[in-house]
């Protein structure tokens, strides 16, 4: 590689010599530098790996040996698996043995090593390739033969090293969730056995399944005392061989074993005895299975999965189980005539059953089978099916192994692979997924399972879990043996099939060629009317040139008819920096690989459409320039231009920069000032003419701000200028979308009287009086300002006049909301202008009377668990403190109350000055203290740029709401915000709330009225609600109702608030008309209590005279129990314990319901009285444990008598294991005399159903749940059934 003009490396490529003795340094490579090398094809064939030495023997055979087999010494090791050194193309590239692997769609190793394992059988791949498939007929797609058949060509003739099977399980009827489901191998080849045979109906292969795979057997049963045998036929694809007997601690030492036990006869006696039709009686009797016929293609599965009624878990034996490369089944055989005088002949009663007896429907007792008729033999009296008992029909039952699938984990899951010996070359081959390896006999051996120590009980345990799971076995017979068809053998439609799988592979491989050969890099251009930066990805080859990209990415950008092309050009970008760092002038016919410095699909920079007008010129960018965005300022008016963009060095002095900048925009040099804006509000005048920009901090892209005036700002201190303070409010300013309420009917007259009273100079009385007046008829509130009106009105004028002295322009709402647009105390007169209008806009649209306000929360947000819609919106309980106070009432009411020393207290606290933490809600206005938290005055308040015009919002924002764009200086607190919105909602502060729209339209209610908007950004949404807004001190708090007996003990009621120092019966008082009115409850006060709740645990009971946030901690977002009592409270001391009882019945295997318990103390000996109390159970036979798990601590009747910790020996309740300081513990009791039910089997299964579905309901943790697994279907339709009912 050598360096180029403007520093672009153009590779020179030379190829090198792998025979050469040059050195590196001679070979022309660069020291201390990046050395590139460029691996090509060559000779148009692409690299393949490196055969080892054949001289290595088997050993290097079996390194390359791919796959979980575990080595000796180490079981399940990451060993097991040996990495190769692949080249860049070994994915693509067929493995060295010639064998073509699956990939693995997610979970389907198990159908990749049956498909392999079908492949590599001649008889089954040459009788797929005779069938042959009509299109006009079927779909190929939902085809499974001839799906099938595709799949085995292209493992025939495929390059690739692996192929997919998503063609295979779609004909399936599969979907990709099918791909994460795994199921049993042996499950899956006998469905798709069935599959096939239901689509090869009327064909030649109609009974290829039964000719290649099916045996027969007789099940029998013979009297043991006249000889009498009743037997039948039943047909089987495989044998399934248990691995450890049923209660046996010892598993058969090899499949032989397994074998004779499979066919071992067992005797019925005793209550099994057997009613023998010819003695007419019940006797002894032997019942067993014989094999009559074994199949072509012997299948073994290898019962591996079983269930531990112990542990009530599926578990998976790793025992040792030996099997034979070659395999007698003649020792297996019924040769013998049974016939005898005591056995009577029955072949003419019947016909023998042809159903298909699957391995699942098979065990050693066939005693349960309806299909058992005794006594009635349905075997035909064909002689065909008779086995003869020639020497030579014996010997000729010798099978050789040729597939073993292998599976590797628990019953929980794991993985399988096959390893399948091939008839052409005798030789094992590992079928790993996509991985294909060649291995020995050894590899086979260690896939018996176990270990090698004893067969001991558990030995299972500590073995291996990599074992055999299928076995399949082939009978030796030269005249039936076939050998895999030869290409020139083929039928003729697979010749046609090999020749289109070809096109279509080579097709594939150009096409992967070219991705190889293209350049992926990011797209951007800034449309040229819609000013919008559109994005794209540009996939250009390596050989296109630069103009043939311009047109390409001209095209994707849709700009045909927006702007020519000649207007169209590159260049370099970098989006991040907003930076365009060259132009390619010179260069349309560079290539574009070597443009962009080679071939990735990522690249560190990206490319940019610019675009230009007709009668405009590009401009040149170079490397090493800097991009400067430069803002005009206008102080007269007060604007900030739309930026121009100029290029500047980093070595230009101020002064040059300047000069450049006046050619650009056409302002004087002497008399610019430049402000450089580096990072977010950090504002520099660049004031030294000599400094360079690159000491300036200037970087790739920056953003200066230029002013050129002569008016007395330019000889001011930068920090206190005209131009700071606008460049100040600039930065700070975010532009936020307002969504208002819907307006009721009275929304002219109160915008009206809001209005008024605005105008109205300090005369902040008659505006309550005025914004009293829709809910004027609430006695309550009469009531209330009876006794605050007075002291209210004093004080308001009192601080209105110490308001008016500290700043006149602020005397009303909407002076300050007028004089608060301009940093120099100057009216903007558009802005009024555009107040007024929208003002105007509002009351003409809207010309009708304002009344409910509480409607607008619940139709808006009423999918929210919470009622948005307070209960107490300008409710009689808060009325006095939300209308009359939110402006000039320096102590919050408490909540209407008449309690004397709470309001006392709150009000101490509350001049106090401290400051409240996160989770409460600060002074709803911000007004009651001449400055705020951070120290400036109100006088500077006026500062805080605050801009509102109307906004034509989307389509279906709702009729009745009104949009409003907002630009608004991010330092002003949410109180100061609100109280700029006051105009266009038409209520007070305190009476509507302000809710952030989060993504996915998400809304959280912005509560913390001290904090500022600077966790806003541009073009954020906020809603407003109607609704009463917390103050200082109040929380919002969620009810719910406790209901202990209940399915679901735990139901929301409403939102209520409470406050600091209010007593818990006062927050009792209030709820009462609530609930009356959202919830239909009619309670007393002395009929109910609040409690705490933890989660869904019921805990400390509150009692009366409790108080929020001396006696109990409150937070944002509280929740809290309330439980109606059946009687009058017994809890009246904080040294009370209430605990929640509930009796436990075992001869009637139920649970009484909830009692609660009040104790005086802690003592285990007051429980036990208290519980003989309640249930009459002498005191000596109580027994009691404490209920585990979240409340109601539910637990199965099936498992409480023995799960439970009962009759703890402790002598309190509040030491280990019981650990009860708390109210809300739930502790179950019983009768120590009382037995335990027996349950029969059935009755035991029936209550362990009605328990699992008791306790699912309830959310409770079901104490063994094993995933749920979805049953394994072929759709011969190729779609899953519709009708759920059938699945």
């Amino acid at each position: 590689m050598v360096p180029g003009e403007e520093n672009q490396l153009v590779p020179k490529e030379a190829p090198l010599d792998h025979t050469s003795d040059k050195s590196l340094l001679d070979a022309n490579f660069e020291p201390g530098k990046k050395n590139f090398l460029h691996l090509t094809d060559k000779d148009g064939e692409q690299p393949q790996i490196l055969l080892e030495d054949s001289s290595a023997g088997e050993d290097s055979v079996h390194d390359r040996f791919i796959g979980p087999l575990p080595r000796e010494g180490s079981v399940g090791s990451t060993s097991d698996y040996v990495s190769q050194s692949y080249s860049y193309s070994s994915i693509l590239n067929k493995s060295e043995t010639g064998y073509v692997g699956l990939v693995n769609q997610a979970m389907t190793c198990y159908l990749n090593s049956l498909l392999q394992t079908l492949f590599m059988t001649p008889e089954f791949r040459n009788a797929l390739y005779k069938w042959e498939f009509e299109e006009s007929e079927e779909d190929p797609v939902t085809s499974i033969p001839y799906q099938l058949q595709r799949l085995f060509v292209l493992l025939q003739t495929s390059k690739k090293r692996a192929i997919e099977t998503t063609d295979v399980t779609r004909s399936f009827g599969w979907d990709s969730s099918e791909a994460w489901q795994q199921h049993d191998v042996q499950e899956l080849c006998r469905v798709m056995f069935d599959a096939l045979e239901q689509k090869w109906k009327q064909t030649e292969q109609a009974d290829l399944i039964n000719e290649l795979y099916q045996g027969k057997l007789k099940d029998y049963v013979r009297c043991l005392e006249c000889g009498y045998e009743g037997w039948r036929i039943d047909t089987y694809l495989d044998i399934p061989l248990v691995i450890r007997p049923y209660g046996s601690s010892q598993a058969f030492a090899s499949v032989e074993e397994a074998l004779h036990a499979f066919i071992q006869p067992e005797i019925l006696d005793g209550p099994n005895q057997y009613f023998c039709e010819r003695c007419k009686k019940k006797c002894d009797a032997r019942k067993g299975l014989r094999f009559l016929h074994f199949p072509y293609l012997l299948t073994l599965q290898l019962k591996r999965f079983d269930f531990d009624y112990t542990t009530m878990h599926r578990i998976k034996l790793n025992d040792r189980m030996t099997f034979p490369e070659e395999l007698d089944m003649s020792t297996f055989i019924d040769v013998e005539d049974e016939k005898s005088p005591q056995t009577e002949s029955c072949t003419d009663s019947g016909a023998e059953n042809e159903g298909s007896c699957h391995s699942d429907q098979m065990s050693n007792d066939f005693s349960n089978d309806d299909g058992v008729d005794e006594g009635i033999c349905l075997e035909t009296n064909s002689g065909t099916e008779k086995i003869s008992k020639s020497g030579l029909e014996k010997n000729s039952l010798i099978y050789e192994l040729f597939s073993v699938m292998v599976h590797s984990g628990s019953a929980a899951g794991g993985h399988y692979y096959a390893c399948i010996k091939s008839f052409s070359d005798e030789q094992w081959y590992s079928f790993n997924d996509q991985h294909v390896s060649r291995i020995t006999q050894e590899d086979i051996k260690k896939t018996h399972g176990g270990s090698s120590g004893s067969r001991g009980y558990y030995s299972s345990a500590f073995a291996s879990s990599t074992n055999a799971y299928m076995l399949i076995y082939r009978l030796k017979d030269p005249a039936r043996n076939a050998k895999f068809l030869e290409v020139d053998e083929y039928p003729e439609h697979i010749k046609n099939l090999v020749q289109k799988e070809r096109e279509l592979e080579e097709q594939e491989k150009r096409q992967r060629e070219i991705e190889r050969n293209t350049c992926k890099i990011k797209l951007f251009c800034l449309h040229p009317t819609k000013q919008v930066m559109m994005e794209n990805k540009l996939e250009v080859h390596k050989d296109k040139t630069l103009k043939e990209a311009v047109e390409m990415a001209y095209k994707m950008m849709d700009l045909e008819e927006v702007i020519p092309l000649d207007c169209c050009r590159l260049v370099k970008y970098d989006e991040f920096h907003d930076y365009l760092e060259r132009s390619y002038e010179g260069e349309e016919d560079t290539p574009m690989g070597l443009l962009l410095g080679g071939v990735k699909s990522t690249y560190m920079f990206d490319l940019l459409l610019e675009t230009r007008k007709p009668d405009q010129v590009f401009q040149s960018y170079k490397p090493g320039e800097v991009m400067v965005k430069v803002h005009v300022v206008d102080l007269k008016a007060e604007s900030v231009a739309a930026p121009i963009t100029v290029r500047a060095y980093l070595n230009q002095t101020v002064t040059e920069f300047k000069q450049l900048i006046s050619k650009a925009i056409h302002l004087p040099a002497e008399t610019m000032r430049i402000v450089l804006e580096r990072c977010y509000n950090d504002l520099r005048l660049l004031s030294v003419s000599s400094k360079t920009l690159k000491a300036e901090g200037f970087f790739r892209s920056n953003k200066v701000f230029v002013e050129s005036s002569e008016t007395l700002d330019y000889q001011m201190a930068f920090a206190e200028s005209h131009l700071w303070k606008l460049l100040d409010r600039h930065a700070n300013t975010i532009r936020l979308f307002v969504l208002l309420p819907e307006q009721s009917p009275a929304s002219y007259s109160k915008r009206t009287a809001y209005q008024k009273a605005g105008g109205d100079s300090g005369n902040v009385d008659d505006d309550c009086e005025r914004v009293k007046g829709p809910v004027g008829s609430l006695k309550s509130v009469e009531a209330i300002l009876e006794e605050s009106t007075e002291k209210l009105k004093s004080l308001s004028l009192q601080q209105q006049q110490d308001g008016d002295n500290g700043d006149s322009s602020k005397s009303t709402e909407t002076s300050d909301f007028e004089n608060i647009e301009s940093p120099l105390n100057e009216r903007d007169s558009s802005a009024s202008v555009d107040n007024r209008e929208l003002e105007q806009h509002i009351q003409t649209s809207d010309p009708e009377n304002f009344q409910s306000e509480e409607r607008s929360d619940s139709d808006v947000n009423n999918d929210r668990s919470t009622s948005s819609v307070d209960s107490d919106i300008l409710s009689s309980s808060h009325s006095s403190d939300t209308l009359c106070n939110a402006d000039n009432a320096q102590i919050p009411l408490a909540n209407g109350l008449d309690s004397h020393g709470i309001t006392s207290s709150r009000r101490t606290k509350a001049n106090e000055g401290k400051k409240e933490t996160w989770d409460t809600a600060e002074e709803d206005s911000g007004t009651d203290s001449e400055y705020d938290e951070s120290g400036k005055s109100r006088g500077e308040m006026q500062y805080m740029y605050f801009k509102a015009e109307p906004y034509a919002a989307d389509e279906g924002s709702g009729e009745g709401h009104k949009w409003l764009m907002v630009h608004v200086d991010k330092r002003i607190t949410l109180a100061a915000f609100k109280q700029h919105l006051e105009p266009f909602v038409g209520v007070l502060s305190s009476h509507f709330k302000v809710f952030r729209v989060y993504a996915s339209n998400q809304e959280f209610e912005s509560v913390r009225l001290n904090e500022t908007l600077s966790s806003f950004s541009d073009d954020n949404k906020i809603t407003i609600r109607l609704g009463r807004a917390l103050k200082k001190g109040e929380y919002r708090v969620k009810v719910y109702q406790l209901l202990v007996n209940e399915q679901e003990p735990c139901k929301f009621l409403l939102d209520a608030v409470f406050a600091k120092g209010m007593t818990v019966r006062q927050s009792k008082e209030e709820l009462i008309p609530q609930l009356r009115e959202q919830c239909g409850l009619e309670l007393s006060i002395d009929r109910f209590r609040l409690r705490k709740k933890t989660w869904k645990n019921p805990g400390t009971v509150f009692l009366d005279y409790h108080i929020y946030e001396e006696d109990i901690n409150i937070s944002s977002n509280w929740e809290v129990f309330l439980e109606v009592l059946d009687g009058v409270e017994k809890m009246k001391s904080m040294s009370q314990l209430a605990v929640l009882s509930r009796r436990w019945k075992p001869s009637e295997m139920k649970l009484d319901p909830f009692q609660e318990v009040v104790l005086e103390s802690s003592s285990v000996d007051e429980l036990r009285e208290k519980l003989s109390e309640i249930s009459g159970i002498p005191l000596e036979d109580i027994e009691f444990a404490k209920g585990r798990g979240t409340f109601p601590c539910d637990i199965s009747v099936l498992d409480i008598h023995q799960d439970l910790d009962w009759n703890p020996k402790v002598s309190t309740l509040n030491v280990w294991p019981l650990y009860i300081c708390d109210d809300g513990a739930v502790i179950f009791y019983r009768d120590k005399t009382e037995e335990l039910m027996e349950l029969t089997d059935e009755q035991r299964n029936e209550l362990m159903k009605k328990e699992s579905s008791r306790l699912q309901k309830t959310g409770h943790r079901v104490t063994y749940s094993p995933r749920k697994e979805k049953a394994l279907k072929i759709y011969l339709d190729g779609a899953p059934n519709k009708d759920l009912t059938q699945d």
